[in-house]
């Protein structure tokens, strides 16, 4: 004996009656959903502005932001490659770095606060530092990546020897180019990451124009948009600090 149920045959006008009644159903709930995701998307890009992104979105960035920055730490680095592994690097943006800078007159301005600059350091006093050499992987918020060895100063060791002694770190780095037309802001967490550096020199060579040169962050804990190239200033202070891709509508972190 079948347990199965008697299949229920309607007949034909009533089987229509049914037709048209869920026709009407699927439409009314696809039109309601769809007049929801419009209201939605009304009310994100009507939204009142934070830092140039509607604040829904703003919240939901700054939430990413959050994320990335309780996973990082200084034990977590990232990979690091073989020279046979380098591969070329895209010049990729070129706000801020002007074609008539003058490199002999360059200086890096460094600030405490809303102080003026306090030193005015040449490249010696760069080099002066510990040199690192590291190979990794530079990534695009644009979704491509490049394998590049960089060489330079940690930022750490920069800070260790060029911060005001005894006093108290802030929690944030700022980065302007000498023209003011680039910028970035950094959590301190970040900048003092070991594999943070102030590089001068590419695949072994010292820096070309188009890369930044004479100096340029480097900063594989964070996509490409952080990696300021031609570094004017260095102010570190307790506000977070304006940020040219933030403003644009991007994650203020910006972390891998």
């Amino acid at each position: 004996m079948s347990n199965r149920h008697p299949e229920i045959v309607l007949p034909d006008a009533d089987a229509r009656r049914e037709l048209r009644r869920r026709t009407r159903r699927d439409f009314l709930v696809g039109g309601i959903a769809g007049l929801a995701g419009i209201g939605a998307y009304e009310w994100i890009t009507r939204a009142a502005q934070d830092n140039g992104t509607p604040w829904p979105q703003r919240n939901v960035l700054d939430l990413n932001g959050k994320i990335s920055e309780a996973y990082l730490s200084h034990s977590h680095l990232m990979p690091s490659y073989g020279a046979s592994q380098i591969s070329p690097l895209k010049v990729n943006g070129d706000i801020g770095v002007d074609d008539d800078f003058d490199k002999k007159g360059w200086r890096l301005q460094v600030a405490v606060g809303e102080t003026d600059p306090s030193l005015h350091l040449q490249m010696s006093d760069i080099t002066s530092l510990p040199k690192v050499t590291m190979i990794t992987r530079f990534c695009c918020i644009e979704g491509w990546s490049a394998i590049v060895s960089w060489g330079g100063a940690r930022f750490s060791d920069f800070t260790r020897r060029y911060f005001p002694q005894g006093q108290k770190l802030p929690g944030y780095v700022a980065m302007v180019t000498p023209n003011e037309d680039y910028y970035v802001g950094l959590d301190m967490k970040s900048a003092l990451h070991p594999q943070t550096l102030l590089a001068y020199e590419r695949n072994g060579q010292p820096l070309e124009d188009a890369h930044g040169a004479p100096l340029r962050l480097v900063i594989p804990v964070k996509y490409g948009i952080k990696n300021i190239k031609r570094i004017g200033m260095v102010r570190y202070t307790d506000t977070r600090p304006d940020d040219y891709w933030a403003e644009e509508g991007y994650d203020w972190f910006a972390g891998l």
